[in-house]
């Protein structure tokens, strides 16, 4: 009995790992837009968003960018205190 379900658990892991490897990968935005003259300090994709941070003359601003259209969804300032 104990072999037979390790048969069928050996069974299951391979079937959940061949929908996992044949499935598409994720689409990601070709390209964000940052202003002019920035330096980009760090980017990074964390859970469907492009996180990008960068330098804007004296300010350090985090932007975050939806990552399946390249839209800007949010834009924070961060400040040392």
């Amino acid at each position: 009995m104990g072999i037979m379900l390790l048969g069928f658990m050996a069974i299951g892991v391979a079937v959940v790992y061949r929908l996992m490897r044949d499935a598409p990968p994720p689409t990601i935005a070709a390209s964000v837009s940052v202003p002019q003259g920035s330096e980009v300090i760090s980017s990074l994709t964390v859970d469907g968003t492009i996180q990008v941070t960068y330098r804007a003359g004296g300010a350090v601003m985090l932007a975050v960018f939806d990552s399946k259209t390249g839209e800007l969804r949010q834009s924070t300032e961060i400040a040392a205190q």
